[in-house]
């Protein structure tokens, strides 16, 4: 008897990532964390966010303070508008390097550095910040000359149709293959021009905004964004996004294959599962 033969289908590998698009991803990961990290020791120096041009109490939307009981000890106490939260151990009063616990308004494993030093946080701070400015800038440049924005980033009117199928599909863990696998999907695409575009622009302007030098020399920034304080609140959310971004960015990428990904941010080469394959979430 002579055994049927199926031609098997073949994992091609294409090239999806440029030199300076994967160069740049890097440069930003780093600058990212670091300014994260650094920020929060910042943020620590005052751990209150308000809404306006002063720091009154009236005016505050979130705190992150340690108050003392009425049997003497301390607890760690956020409010966020009129609601307030027992968050003793995390943000509020949490155990310092000296393995006791201290009034600081995010714990000192996720700052930089871990103890209090305002002066080391904005000096990484500052010198990060101007890094992701200039590395921006560079990948902005690129995207624009290659078409990069437009043939890679821009959606497509047929592509927004599908917004309700990509959300299902990603709730599930079913992730493109084949052709589709080629081109980043109009959730990608919305997330990225989201960023670059939105959350990124807003955390350089509300920088700027925060600096009396900048305020002299540009005053508009203090009316476009209402105060110091509302720009220090605004930095402080676009913050929270980057980091939400960042957390789901991850998920995806371990999700839908971390060599994979990560492969192709490094060498830009990136293997595609053909049609008739099973995707990840799918039964084989």
């Amino acid at each position: 008897m002579v055994a049927a033969t199926t031609d098997i289908p073949r994992t091609e590998l294409i090239y999806r990532h440029a030199l300076l698009v994967r160069l740049t991803h890097w440069v930003n990961a780093l600058c990212l964390l670091i300014l994260l990290l650094s920020g929060l020791q910042i943020f620590n120096a005052h751990p209150t966010l308000y809404l306006g041009s002063k720091s009154e109490p009236s005016a505050a939307i979130l705190s992150m303070d340690a108050v003392q009981r009425d049997n003497g000890s301390y607890a760690g106490v956020t409010t966020i508008g009129s609601h307030s939260f027992d968050t003793t151990g995390v943000f509020g009063l949490s155990t310092g390097p000296s393995g006791r616990l201290e009034a600081r308004g995010f714990p000192d494993w996720i700052t930089i550095p871990s103890y209090r030093d305002l002066a080391t946080g904005r000096r990484w701070h500052f010198f990060f910040a101007w890094l992701l400015v200039f590395n921006g800038l560079a990948y902005l440049i690129y995207a624009f000359f290659s078409g990069h924005v437009r043939r890679d980033l821009a959606p497509t009117k047929s592509e927004f149709r599908t917004i309700g199928h990509s959300i299902s599909e990603h709730a599930r863990f079913h992730f493109p293959k084949g052709e589709e696998a080629k081109r980043y999907n109009v959730l990608q695409k919305l997330a990225y021009l989201a960023v670059i575009f939105g959350l990124l622009p807003l955390v350089f302007l509300t920088g700027l905004t925060m600096s009396p030098g900048m305020d002299a020399a540009f005053p508009a920034l203090l009316d476009i964004f209402g105060g110091r304080q509302s720009a220090r609140t605004i930095h402080f959310l676009c913050a929270l996004g980057l980091t939400l971004f960042f957390i789901v960015h991850i998920v995806m990428v371990f999700a839908s294959g971390a060599f994979n990904n990560i492969r192709s941010m490094i060498t830009g080469r990136y293997a595609i599962t053909p049609d008739d394959q099973p995707s990840r979430g799918e039964a084989a």
